[in-house]
């Protein structure tokens, strides 16, 4: 089953990195990386801000041949060039066989995506258009949700690879309920994601391999033991006392478990 996933290892080039003081190799998520095993159907990179989970994800969508700022392997525009060169030490396995389909999600920039879908729309080449793929409605008249929706829903299919970088950034706790639907969905129908998140909804995809960036490195972890999953438990369990704590009324301290 491996051998036949579409990224099965992603290793970082350790022999040719001059430095690990300087970035993106001094970032936590970079500077102990090895080498990181994906699952066939569903891998999460978790972290704290400043991690540098994102900029790993970035470096595998440009190392697969994606644009920095996001979209297909067709889309090549730039709107600035703020990407890492980490792309370039990395050596990312692969599998036989060749997705079908592909998608990089950048939450940061995907309005960028947007407007060069408007623009490809204008240029006559392009029939049928563009945004048909993407069901049909402008991206920039709707919601920032609603077009995430739109693409999850409408560009994407089986048999595709979808690395997807805070995908939850715009979306409701009920839309991201219908998210990890179609993320089920897909990946039953062959499909692989990567995915960078803050968002516990989605990590609690069942038997997901999720590796946690912490200042230690990377590491697999469970989803229980996560921080996403047990901060949001805590204050569910008990939001009165950690408000209480947060706001100096009560003596500090980890809110007691469930």
């Amino acid at each position: 089953m491996i051998s036949s996933q579409f990224i099965s290892r992603v290793t970082l080039r350790r022999d040719i990195v001059d430095s690990f003081e300087r970035y993106p190799f001094s970032l936590p998520a970079v500077r102990t990386l090895d080498a990181m095993e994906m699952h066939p159907k569903v891998t999460f990179l978790v972290g704290e801000n400043g991690s540098g989970k994102s900029t790993l994800m970035e470096a595998i969508a440009v190392a697969m041949g994606y644009n920095a700022e996001g979209g297909s392997r067709n889309f090549s525009f730039g709107t600035r060039r703020s990407h890492s060169v980490l792309h370039e030490y990395l050596r990312v396995a692969r599998g036989f066989k060749r997705p079908r389909d592909g998608f990089f999600l950048r939450a940061e920039s995907f309005f960028n995506v947007a407007t060069e879908i408007e623009r490809l729309d204008q240029e006559p080449a392009f029939s049928p258009p563009v945004i048909n793929a993407y069901g049909g409605r402008s991206l920039h008249e709707q919601s920032h949700g609603e077009s995430f929706l739109a693409l999850m829903m409408h560009r994407f299919g089986g048999n595709g690879l979808y690395l997807l970088d805070e995908p939850e950034a715009a979306l409701s706790p009920q839309r991201q309920l219908a998210v990890l639907s179609r993320i089920h969905d897909l990946a039953e129908d062959g499909s692989q994601f990567i995915i960078a998140t803050h968002s516990p909804i989605l990590m609690a995809y069942p038997n997901a391999w999720i590796y946690a960036c912490s200042p230690d490195g990377v590491a697999r972890i469970d989803y229980q033991d996560t921080e996403h999953f047990r901060v949001t438990r805590d204050f569910l369990a008990n939001p009165e006392r950690m408000l209480r704590v947060l706001f100096g009324d009560e003596p500090g301290g980890e809110s007691e478990p469930v």
